[in-house]
């Protein structure tokens, strides 16, 4: 016989298929039936009772209740449970790979998604441009001052300027040898052409070396470069006048202070020489002439700055040989090589040693900065050195400067200022 208890648990039991066509409403979607309404679910919920036949018949009593269906959301893409799923927690590797990426993220990305760059790597090469000119600049400035000082030494001692120009570019062709056959320095590939080509502006060279060494054994370091500051007045003069070139009415405008502040200058020049002034302008006029030369003759010559120097010094010291010993002679370099050891002790060859040196050396990083900066940006780091260079003489030497000197030497150098500007 079936007792009511278990009628009841019968029919109160859910129906076979009722959890396998819950789960089919989960798994998929496009045959579950429309949500019922929220009242529908109350209901359903409320109908769930004990049956009173069965309270104290049984341990075993079941909770009598009808499956709910929960409402199906239609825009969630449901996705089946499996083995391979991925873990919620983070696993080792992962963890080591996103540590790795924050330090990696300090660096800045080469560009975005869009491809634009960001602005501290598009800025970074700008910089390191800057850097590097800035340190040519220094190095530049720096050796310059050094050699003019210790030049101003030498021929202080030992007055033979012919013999100093020499030893200036003897130690540079000697330094270019060495780094040539030690594979320190490239060596460059030249031909005969190159030589020929080279020729002019090595005797301009030469001829300008040695007139700035006889105007700086005559007269204050500070005196000659005021002078020589007064390069690109000749510079347009030889171009206008030679060259046939015409320049805009504010180049010629910019020569006046250059002309008028080098001739203040000198008329206030208390140790004023005719030969100092007159080795400082004929060193203006040829180094005119060796630029002018370089431009036209050694177009297509493809040499570095460093190893043009070193070539130009190498032939400039062949042509400059025949005629030191010409002018002075080796009686009269052992007679003052003696009286300035005797004078100064051994310091004296360390000044010539440095002045040498130190003469190639500021040359050569010179001719090297041209292969990076334009000739604007030369042209006012040359200014800037020769400001340098003057204020550096003036406290090492003491040199006694009037008020209307400084003043004229102000306005030279604020003329070629304005030159490189109006220039370009």
């Amino acid at each position: 016989p079936i007792s009511p208890s278990t009628i009841t648990n019968r029919r109160h039991r859910p129906a076979p298929g009722a959890f396998a066509y819950h789960r089919n409403t989960q798994t998929n979607p496009k045959k579950s039936p429309a949500a019922p309404p929220a009242a529908k679910m109350l209901a359903a919920a409320a109908s769930v009772k004990f049956s009173p036949a069965s309270a104290g018949t049984s341990s075993t009593t079941k909770l009598a209740f009808k499956p709910v269906h929960l409402p199906f959301l239609p825009n969630a893409v449901p996705r089946p449970l499996s083995l391979s799923a991925r873990p919620l927690y983070r696993q080792e590797p992962f963890l080591a790979a996103a540590r790795n990426d924050r330090a990696a993220s300090t660096a800045p990305p080469a560009a975005t998604a869009d491809g634009a760059r960001p602005v501290e790597t598009a800025a970074a090469p700008e910089a390191a441009k800057s850097a590097k000119i800035g340190v040519y600049f220094a190095t530049w400035w720096a050796l310059n001052v050094i050699f003019n000082i210790y030049n101003k030494k030498v021929l202080n001692a030992f007055p033979y300027p012919w013999l100093t120009s020499t030893l200036s570019l003897a130690a540079g062709s000697a330094i270019m040898l060495v780094s040539w056959a030690t594979r320190i320095a490239e060596a460059p590939q030249t031909d005969l052409d190159f030589w020929k080509a080279l020729s002019p502006v090595a005797i301009a060279h030469t001829i300008g070396h040695v007139a700035a060494t006889v105007s700086m054994a005559k007269v204050a370091v500070s005196f000659t470069h005021i002078i020589k500051s007064a390069e690109p007045a000749f510079s347009v003069l030889v171009s206008r006048f030679f060259l046939g070139e015409h320049f805009p009415l504010p180049v010629y405008f910019s020569l006046l202070p250059i002309i008028g502040g080098c001739a203040l200058a000198a008329v206030t020049e208390l140790n004023f020489n005719m030969i100092g002034f007159l080795g400082a302008m004929i060193s203006n006029l040829a180094f005119v002439f060796r630029n002018i030369f370089s431009k036209k003759g050694m177009k297509g010559k493809s040499v570095s700055g460093m190893n043009y120097y070193a070539c130009l010094s190498m032939l400039s010291l062949v042509i400059l040989l025949p005629f030191a010993f010409a002018m002075e002679g080796p009686k009269v370099w052992a007679a003052g090589w003696q009286n300035a050891v005797a004078e100064i002790g051994p310091n004296f060859v360390w000044w010539v040693a440095a002045q040498s040196v130190f003469y190639h050396l500021y040359n050569q990083v010179s001719y090297m900065s041209l292969d990076e900066i334009s000739p604007l940006t030369f042209s006012v780091g040359n200014t800037m050195k020769r400001i340098s260079v003057i204020v550096a003489s003036i406290i090492i030497f003491r040199t006694p400067v009037q008020p209307v000197n400084a003043l004229g030497a102000a306005i030279a150098i604020l003329g070629t200022f304005i030159y490189s500007q109006a220039k370009q």
